[in-house]
């Protein structure tokens, strides 16, 4: 990365008023709280079941964990935090005053924070993933409301529905599976042991185990959670500052044009080869040559023409896809495999963030991983069942964790930590001694949190974007 990027930005060259200047620092102060409670909030998914198998102290557990949440930030890259991105209407908010994507930026941090910290008062295990996707889909629904047009991107809010709603499924199934398999095939009789008192340690080899999954599961949990940090970062950066983030300017133009003449001598090769089919040369070479044009005029000043630049190199982007996507076409291997690697240098002109968002939303997540653990650690770790949570019960709810939400981070969908590490816990107990091993009373209020986490947290956006949209 680009040492420039390390570099904080300069309000003053972007003529930014005294009035949103403060309401920016605001922003970027609300979103590492988000971030810090965050950390708290979901750091018992990942210390609950060292803590309540005596694998790790407390005082070693959580700092452990929280060194584990920065790595995972730091270096987890930033799928999630773009599909997070294109679930508002970033295009519509770079040609409207600053005020509105301020209004935007607010409502969605607020209405995420607030929700957060009342269930985390409550010790109900909640996804903050649910809580910042509802705030995100409440502020779009208000945009669209004031301004019209596309306000939410109803596909992407699907796509990343669908695995919030299917992870805790999935995680419940394959904990009751790995579960049956320790019973039944493994058979170690020591991995079900209950610990009982302070000095009733699991033997080294399981006591390896729980600390090798706590550790994947502190990991993925940055790389998944931690990333809709940045993503919200880079929604401030954009909205306040879109000369600015709205593209890399850090990638060397003549970088940029080298990418932009490969994809147009290929896609030219690709009609000759097809005889014109499918492929509209002259329509490809016209957004080529625009996207040329705009790149040399871009600059950090300039909001206009970098906003130009952006929406070329996307709909570049765009064209590239369609033609791998048209399985008519005939493509040599080679030039599949260059155009495929020209679309994805392209596309980090515009999916990127500066290594000093990465480090801010790392450290805020690592430090909040240390503070507040206790409230969400009890009910996980005593209340969800009826028994204490034995070995084979803290490892199984860990394994399965870490692997969906590291799966999803690689496919570049957030998914909820909270939800996959209790329905992994729920499934493990079920697995052990059937439904009457857990505890309805907790299982209801999670549920009931689970259901009212999107209706809420869309209400509380709405009605904050348009309080801010009237001072704003």
């Amino acid at each position: 990365m680009h040492p420039a990027n390390v570099v904080l930005p300069f309000i003053g060259e972007t003529h930014l008023s005294i009035p949103l200047t403060i309401i920016f620092l605001v922003c970027l102060l609300a979103v590492v709280g988000f971030e810090f409670v965050n950390g708290f909030h979901d750091t018992a998914n990942a210390v609950a079941t060292v803590i309540y198998t005596k694998a790790l102290k407390p005082v070693i557990a959580i700092p452990w964990s929280g060194f584990w949440n920065f790595m995972g930030v730091f270096t987890g890259g930033i799928a999630v935090a773009m599909g997070i991105l294109k679930l508002v209407p970033l295009d519509a908010l770079m040609n409207l005053p600053v005020g509105v994507g301020a209004s935007m930026v607010l409502a969605v941090l607020l209405a995420s924070i607030a929700w957060n910290l009342g269930t985390w008062y409550l010790g109900i295990p909640c996804s903050s993933s649910h809580t910042m996707i509802g705030a995100m889909i409440g502020a779009g629904l208000a945009f669209t409301w004031y301004y019209g047009g596309k306000g939410v991107n109803w596909g992407k809010a699907e796509e990343i529905g669908l695995s919030l709603i299917l992870s805790p499924v999935i995680g419940f199934g394959l904990a009751v599976l790995l579960m049956y398999f320790l019973k039944h095939i493994v058979k170690y009789h020591a991995l079900f042991h209950i610990p009982h008192g302070e000095h009733d340690r699991p033997p080294l080899l399981i006591r390896g185990l729980l600390i090798t999954t706590c550790t994947l599961v502190s990991f993925f949990h940055g790389s998944n959670d931690g990333q809709k940090g940045v993503g919200l970062l880079m929604l401030i950066l954009i909205a306040f500052l879109p000369a600015r983030f709205a593209v890399n300017h850090h990638i060397q133009q003549d970088k940029v044009m080298r990418d932009l003449n490969s994809t147009e001598q290929i896609i030219q090769k690709i009609s000759v080869l097809n005889h014109g089919k499918s492929v509209n040369v002259a329509d490809f070479t016209s957004k080529i040559e625009q996207t040329k044009k705009h790149l040399l005029l871009k600059s950090e000043t300039d909001k206009e023409n970098t906003y130009k630049f952006r929406k070329q190199i996307e709909a570049v982007i765009a064209a590239i896809k369609i033609v791998e996507d048209d399985k008519s076409l005939v493509i040599s291997a080679e030039d599949h495999r260059n155009l495929s690697s020209n679309k994805d240098e392209l596309s980090k002109l515009v999916d990127f963030a500066p290594l000093w968002v990465i480090l801010t939303i790392s450290i805020s997540l690592g430090l909040g991983t240390m503070i507040g653990w206790k409230r969400i650690v009890v009910t996980i770790g005593e209340k969800i069942g009826n028994e204490h949570l034995n070995y084979a019960q803290g490892a199984t709810s860990e394994i399965v964790a870490a692997s969906t939400i590291g799966l999803s981070t690689a496919f570049g969908l957030p998914v909820s930590t909270t939800h996959v590490l209790s329905s992994g816990i729920a499934g493990a107990m079920v697995a052990s001694g059937g439904r009457k091993n857990l505890n309805n009373n907790t299982l209801k209020n999670i549920g009931l949190a689970w259901v009212l986490t999107l209706p809420v947290s869309i209400i509380l956006a709405i009605l904050l974007f348009m309080l801010f949209h009237l001072f704003i």
